[in-house]
């Protein structure tokens, strides 16, 4: 089966439901039979897991869904599920908890062999080959820093432009370029709030309303409108750790 991966910079928009502004991209990943999604809560650090459930539940009400933590055996629930769903949070932790269970190398199995893969902020992240572009504090270490490799290129989600006055700390985009002089092989995808990846088989495609900014190679970094073929960029097989 050819692979789909939908990976969201977030899980709402500041005029939308949860998961509503990505509702087009959803039906384009999971159609219209009732799915039995398998949800990874494991980035979430100040809620419960059944809170996090419940309000996955609500944006997927059309599929059935059930958090990975209410299973004896998660590795089992890996392998018979329809679809899997990776939330946002600390992807530290998200990625310390994958590793800790053994499960980073089933999902990568799973999504690769076809099960649809959705994932926003920390969930698109570790579509990444390595934790390095994430946003968030390392509240936990992780036994390593890899992570699903579903995409050649890294992901940064919530990605934006701004620089508060008095602010002197560095912007995203420079933090990005730092990551970019040590790994210079390696694009980086910054997707803008309302912006996702839609990737099927060899192709990826950005959609949404936001668009996003390309970190490739010595060019220049440049702005990417909803529609961009990224697959150049995102297509799977190169490892340029």
């Amino acid at each position: 089966m050819p692979r789909k991966h939908l990976l969201l910079s977030t899980s709402r928009t500041r005029d939308t439901g949860y998961l509503e502004h990505a509702a087009a991209g959803v039906q384009w990943l999971l159609g219209g039979e009732r799915r039995r999604i398998v949800f990874i809560p494991y980035a979430a650090v100040r809620f419960s897991y059944d809170d996090y459930e419940e309000m996955v539940a609500g944006g997927l009400a059309a599929y059935d869904v059930e958090g990975i933590h209410r299973f004896e055996d998660p590795l089992r629930a890996v392998e018979d599920a329809d679809a899997i769903c990776v939330g946002g949070g600390n992807t530290f932790k998200l990625v310390h908890d994958l590793h800790a269970l053994g499960l980073m190398d089933p999902i990568r199995e799973k999504a690769m062999a076809g099960a649809p893969y959705l994932g926003w902020s920390a969930g698109a992240n570790i579509a990444s080959p390595r934790l390095c572009t994430t946003n968030d504090m390392p509240i936990i270490e992780p036994a390593s820093f890899e992570t699903l490799g579903l995409i050649r290129a890294q992901i940064n989600p919530h990605y934006h432009d701004t620089h508060p006055d008095g602010h002197m700390g560095e912007t995203r985009e420079e933090r990005i370029q730092e990551f970019m002089l040590l790994h210079p092989k390696v694009p980086v995808v910054g997707l803008r709030e309302g912006a996702w990846l839609q990737v099927e088989d060899q192709k990826a495609t950005l959609q949404g309303s936001a668009g996003a900014r390309l970190f490739s190679g010595d060019a220049p970094p440049r702005d990417l409108d909803s529609g961009t073929d990224l697959s150049r960029y995102l297509g799977p097989g190169a490892d340029d750790r």
